[in-house]
């Protein structure tokens, strides 16, 4: 995950305060692109576990770190997704 410098933050500001970086995708695409990455490390793992129990590979270390990859990205996804439901059932709530 890249992280950018202090000094590109003059780039996310517009008009009216609204924060998003010119160029850049949108929420969804974003989540999308994350989903489909960790489907993709889940699948890493997958064949990291079956060369290991076909004896292809005896490297136990990065089996067991593709598993842990693969899970704690798929905990952070539940957790973000959770997040989006509690800020939807919130909106939900409120009264017009």
């Amino acid at each position: 995950m890249k992280i950018d410098s202090i000094s590109s933050l003059g780039n996310m500001v517009e008009n009216k305060g609204v924060h998003t970086q010119k160029g850049k995708t949108s929420f969804s695409e974003v989540l999308k692109d994350s989903i489909q990455k960790a489907g993709e490390l889940e699948k890493e793992a997958d064949q990291e576990a079956i060369k290991l129990a076909k004896m292809e590979t005896q490297d136990i270390h990065s089996t067991m770190i593709a598993i842990e990859k693969a899970d704690l990205t798929f905990q952070l996804m539940m957790q973000v997704r959770n997040k989006i439901i509690n800020a939807y059932e919130e909106i939900m709530r409120m009264q017009v």
